[in-house]
């Protein structure tokens, strides 16, 4: 694997492990959470300069459905970091504190809310949609074989890993805060962090299976047209 595509991929699982990190702000304390909140902004400027050229091709090619669903995903997290990192500096008491901010502090902690659960799905969806390039790098590296049995082994994993997803997105009410029916995050804070964070990891884990496997059926929904307009102009 070349040197940039392995920086790239170590920047993002990086970036993913801050995430889970950032969601449980009120088990790390507000310090570390403000501490890693902006390490996580400066990786994604640098996730960003690192494929400045998708920015350039935008205008080049066709837009399958595939292709337009990772472009408005991309956009739209590019949105949510934007949006958590504005409110973050306003609401800052450790890492920003010294800026002379003043109000504001109501609006910006509804925002940071939206943008840190939303960000959180749509990073997630963002994985899912890349998924399959990266088994194939995980596949090139392991110089490892299509096997069947591995195939429905890992099937099996994802489809236990969305449904306790889908009990930690219900348990811990994830669609109030989405849709600000709440404006206040709670916590069990006796709850230990490594279930705070298998929850949340499994959350990550539904949103990436159904990012991927919407994927897949576009695929094969794109594949199943051509064969047609092949078959037509014989």
């Amino acid at each position: 694997m070349k040197p940039k595509m392995m920086l790239k991929m170590s920047i993002d699982l990086v970036m993913t492990v801050l995430l889970l990190g950032q969601m449980a702000y009120m088990l790390i304390g507000e310090a570390a959470h403000e501490w890693t909140g902006t390490a996580m902004f400066v990786l994604f400027i640098l996730h960003h300069a690192l494929n400045w050229r998708w920015y350039r091709n935008l205008a080049k090619g066709k837009y399958s459905a595939v292709r337009i669903l990772q472009t408005v995903v991309d956009f739209l997290v590019l949105i949510s970091m934007i949006g958590l990192m504005v409110s973050g500096i306003i609401m800052s008491r450790e890492v920003f504190a010294f800026l002379p901010i003043d109000g504001g502090m109501s609006l910006a902690r509804i925002l940071h809310m939206l943008a840190a659960y939303w960000g959180f799905i749509l990073m997630s969806v963002h994985l899912g949609l890349h998924w399959g390039m990266i088994l194939g790098m995980i596949r090139k590296i392991g110089r490892a074989n299509s096997s069947r049995v591995r195939t429905w082994i890992l099937r099996i994993s994802a489809l236990a890993i969305s449904g306790f997803g889908v009990y930690a997105f219900l348990k811990n009410n994830i669609a109030d805060y989405l849709f600000v029916r709440s404006q206040f995050v709670f916590f069990d804070m006796e709850q230990p962090l490594f279930f705070f964070f298998a929850e949340y990891l499994a959350m990550m884990g539904l949103w990436v299976c159904i990012a991927y496997y919407v994927t897949r059926l576009f695929q094969k929904c794109s594949r199943g047209h051509n064969a047609k307009r092949m078959d037509g102009h014989k």
